[in-house]
């Protein structure tokens, strides 16, 4: 089984919403990058969400495209971040990972190579941002055929034709991004969020990820129970930018108990 598709049945067992922490891959090191994830887990992440570093990363704001910058300046390539997963897995067989990134390093890199060497790496999902419904389905095809989810994204400004299409052939979870504008945005309306969950749970049976703009374990304890996974980058970004692994690992692991507190 897909370690999305078990780790998700086993909150649906335990009745709670997951934690999915976002970083980038090679920040600001492939070393440093790697002590990181291997503590992710035990801190308390349900899933990595592990971004591939690009030049260009549009949906992102200043401090996931510094994030980017740095990781890029170490040396971070698309070959080193499935190295970097790869060497993950020699003590961490079981925690879900989904990368995200953008499509142009996909296509240099070669889509079906892409998805095999992924796949082969132990990479579950993929989010491609900037990768439009019309033009997935080749892409859904290779990823579908190397046992990766390809995580489809939905934002405030879907409406219902538009949810329909993009949700048609949805797996893993739906990535639902809670603001208009990029990653890291001070908007934080709880009861707007709700009701995006709830519209879009009448477009799919998938389980719905909430993200960009939540960073604090108080706003993740208030989406516990609505969304099924609670999505957290740009602060965990920061903190590890500012204070290292051990406190990027300490803010994790409160945001794990805010969303036992909610249950």
């Amino acid at each position: 089984m897909n370690r999305i598709d078990a780790t998700l049945a086993r909150l649906r067992k335990d009745t709670r919403s997951g934690l999915v922490c976002y970083f980038t891959a090679g920040d600001p090191d492939f070393v440093t990058s790697l002590e990181l994830l291997n503590g992710l887990s035990a801190a308390g992440a349900d899933i990595i969400e592990l971004g591939m570093p690009f030049s260009d990363p549009v949906a992102d704001g200043p401090t996931i495209q510094d994030a980017h910058i740095r990781a890029r300046a170490a040396g971070q390539t698309v070959v080193r971040t499935l190295e970097l997963v790869h060497a993950l897995r020699a003590t961490d067989a079981n925690t879900a990972l989904v990368l995200m990134g953008y499509l142009n390093p996909v296509m240099q890199y070669g889509r079906d190579r892409f998805m095999r060497d992924a796949a082969a790496a132990g990479v579950d999902g993929l989010i491609v941002v900037d990768l439009p419904v019309e033009h997935a389905a080749p892409y859904q095809a290779a990823a579908r055929g190397s046992g990766i989810h390809l995580i489809r994204m939905t934002a405030p400004t879907s409406d219902s034709d538009r949810l329909a299409r993009v949700l048609r052939d949805a797996s893993g979870f739906v990535y639902h991004v809670t603001v208009t504008g990029t990653t890291g945005r001070a908007v934080w309306a709880p009861d707007d969020i709700a009701t995006a969950v709830a519209r879009l749970r009448t477009h799919t049976s998938v389980p719905i990820a909430a993200g960009f703009g939540i960073r604090t374990p108080e706003q993740v304890r208030q989406l516990t129970g609505i969304a099924d996974l609670i999505v957290v980058g740009s602060r965990l970004v920061e903190v590890l930018a500012a204070r290292g692994v051990a406190a990027a690992l300490t803010e994790v692991g409160a945001l794990a108990a805010a969303i036992e507190a909610g249950k």
